[in-house]
């Protein structure tokens, strides 16, 4: 991924920075909507991954609509260019200012996820004359078999409304005006790798599919959500994940009415790839138990590892020029910052590494630019393009 002369060229710049391979995004961004295209499906964006302008350009041209989870992350997606009418607001928690900010702008539909929201939405679109659309988020109760804190489809999760609810949510949206059902939304977690749990959402998605057809309300989209993993130790061998067999098991077990429309919300899947995390090597401590590399970059520029114990693959770029020897050493790679989690990765196999080194810590496109943070009052993250000089 990276050539000696890129290497060369970020020896010059000030670092820690986040490194897009705008070429690989773009490949990733045709791949997706292909294989969606090839199957009627409609692809939103998860602005939560990452809304770096240069990226969010990027994809607002291949097509795909946004999903937002903050009114903040509406607006950027509006100011991006996104089309309102592709444009669906979720999350667990809108506050009364979000959603008449989303209602101003006449966007596609919210995901709601409590009956006391729908209540809140419909009083709110009365006062501003408007008629809302909304998809019911229900938990499917489907076990992700993900990291604790990033499922999201469990019964004993906070998102979406309970299948049990059903019967009191349509009860409560006869006695709402200002609203109007246009699909349901699922949504079981993240970094899934396993696509057997995308079959077994489809079983659930499809028992409250005819659930609602048989009360006679026909619904115009399914909303399945995302949650497609990505290949965090060995980016290169897939830096574009298989669309086309995510898209086909919906496909194939997927049970659509006549009419009706799938929906996807991808992030990490389409910009995780493309990222990575590039520091400096401040100070190399070898000790009798523990060999320590600490660098310029910190769990501020990339909270993944700290908060979910999550791997990234770790390189050193000065050492991948060939101008070091064979000789390689175990290394904890930590950062600067003044708390024992900051750390990205224990016992890492590294070529031998000097003070100045680059490295570059991989597959940091999603959850990584957009959970930065100025603690230790750290200076604001900063970023180079593959098609900058």
């Amino acid at each position: 991924m990276f050539d000696p002369s890129r290497v060369n060229a970020f020896a010059q710049r000030e670092t820690p920075f986040y490194y897009y391979d705008m070429d690989l995004l773009e490949r990733t961004l045709a791949a997706a909507r292909k294989s969606a295209d090839t199957l009627g499906f409609h692809v939103h964006y998860a602005l939560k991954a990452n809304f770096n302008d240069r990226v969010l350009g990027s994809i607002r041209d291949t097509g795909f609509g946004a999903d937002c989870v903050s009114g903040n992350e509406v607006r950027r997606a509006i100011e991006a260019g996104f089309d309102p009418d592709k444009i669906v607001f979720a999350g667990v928690g809108k506050s009364d200012k979000e959603i008449t900010y989303a209602l101003s702008e006449d966007i596609f539909a919210f995901n709601v996820e409590s009956i006391q929201e729908l209540e809140v939405i419909d009083a709110l679109a009365g006062a501003l004359e408007k008629r809302a659309r909304v998809a019911l988020r229900i938990n499917p109760n489907v076990d992700a078999h993900t990291h604790q804190y990033i499922t999201t489809g469990l019964d004993e999760n906070k998102f979406g409304i309970a299948h049990w609810e059903l019967a009191e949510a349509m009860e409560t949206l006869r006695g709402c005006p200002h609203i109007e059902l246009v699909g349901i939304h699922f949504h079981v977690g993240s970094q899934i790798t396993d696509l057997n749990v995308f079959k077994s959402l489809c079983v659930k998605a499809n028992e409250l599919n005819n659930w609602f057809d048989e009360r006679g309300i026909r619904l115009k989209v399914l909303n399945v959500g995302g949650g497609l993993g990505v290949d965090y130790y060995e980016p290169d061998k897939q830096s574009i994940p298989d669309f086309h067999a995510y898209f086909s098991v919906f496909d194939e077990f997927l049970e659509r009415k006549p009419g009706q429309e799938v929906h996807f919300e991808l992030g990490r899947a389409l910009v995780s790839q493309c990222g990575s995390l590039v520091s400096r090597v401040l100070y190399v401590k070898n000790g009798i138990k523990k060999n320590f590399l600490i660098i310029d970059a910190g769990m501020t520029e990339l909270m993944r590892p700290a908060l979910y114990q999550a791997y990234h693959r770790i390189e050193n770029l000065t050492a991948d020029t060939g101008t070091y020897g064979d000789d390689t050493k175990h290394y904890d790679v930590v950062g600067p910052i003044c708390e024992s989690s900051d750390c990205f990765g224990k016992e890492v196999l590294l070529p031998l590494t000097r003070r100045g080194d680059l490295i570059a810590i991989r597959t940091a496109g999603a959850y990584g630019e957009v959970m930065a943070s100025r603690y230790n009052l750290r200076e604001e993250i900063r970023y180079v393009y593959s098609d900058q000089p």
